[in-house]
């Protein structure tokens, strides 16, 4: 159990495993090279989050650029650069959680004829088929999120695919997490993807505060932000910071499948008193007609 941890990547697994040391009474510490934890989520989400998780005690260092690190004495010192000053940080111990990449290096695939792009990752058609005959890949290896079960959807569709069904992955409808607690759950575009792609979106948010289950619980941070078409109303993000966040995604990757609209969540009848409550309010917060609000 270290007293100081010093986290390098404020990332998916960096804060995951950060605040766990966090509420296990360790002083952690993130260091983080872009203006935001949690890379490509929801900007909203990604404030949010960080304040939540600084009230914890977690202490960050963002536009922080990592530059030496030592052990001495049994004691972890990190040289960073933030603005153009040195920073000096240490620690008992140094995670480093800076990225992922697909485990393909020395396995000969060059040799049979795999062909691969810059990153490493074995290039597929939409059926998974390689570039060598019979050869299918699937998961981490080829493109999209390094998500377990990103890649059993894929292996079940290369499995329908070769007894002459028509396997395929929605990837517009694949949920990512964030375990931490409160958990991070979403599924789809978020603001910032929309406003770049010049999409015209509506913008519905509910916060946990005004939810029962969730002042039950005594776990009233974060919100549910739902993302619909300016025009038809479809579903084009839904993104939770809160309680149980993860189970609550579900929901909204069905509805996601389906391309189902905010005014479709908004008119099913959700139990009381539930944490998915604040999944219909934030939908009927998209025409504004919220009821707790």
């Amino acid at each position: 159990m270290p007293k100081e941890l010093i986290v390098i990547g404020g990332g998916v697994i960096g804060l995951e495993l950060g605040s766990v040391w966090c509420r296990l009474g360790a002083k952690v510490t993130v260091v983080e090279a872009t203006d935001k934890i949690l890379g490509a989520t929801d900007v909203g989400i990604s404030r949010e989050m960080q304040k939540i998780l600084s009230k914890q005690g977690i202490e960050f260092h963002l536009k922080t650029l990592l530059k030496t690190a030592a052990v001495k004495n049994k004691k972890v010192t990190i040289e960073c650069e933030h603005a153009g000053k040195s920073i000096q940080l240490s620690g008992d111990q140094s995670l480093v959680a800076v990225g992922r990449k697909p485990f393909t290096e020395n396995l000969g695939l060059e040799k049979v004829g795999l062909k691969m792009d810059e990153r490493g990752r074995i290039l597929v058609d939409h059926g998974f088929k390689t570039s060598v005959a019979n050869v299918y890949a699937i998961g981490d290896v080829i493109h999209g999120p390094m998500l377990a079960h990103k890649a059993e959807e894929e292996g079940i569709a290369v499995a329908e695919n070769l007894a002459g069904k028509s396997g395929h992955v929605n990837y517009d409808a694949i949920p990512s997490i964030v375990y931490t607690w409160p958990e991070v759950a979403s599924v789809g575009a978020s603001e910032e993807m929309l406003k770049n792609d010049g999409v015209k979106y509506k913008k519905g948010q509910f916060s946990f505060k005004a939810n029962g289950r969730a002042k039950a619980m005594g776990s009233v941070e974060g919100f549910v932000k739902v993302l619909a078409d300016e025009k038809t109303d479809q579903l084009l993000g839904v993104h939770i910071v809160g309680p149980m966040a993860s189970e609550m995604i579900a929901e909204a990757a069905i509805a996601f499948e389906y391309k189902a609209s905010a005014e479709d969540i908004a008119r099913s009848v959700h139990a009381h008193p539930t944490l998915a409550e604040a999944f219909k309010e934030a939908a009927l917060g998209v025409d504004g007609r919220m009821i707790h609000s």
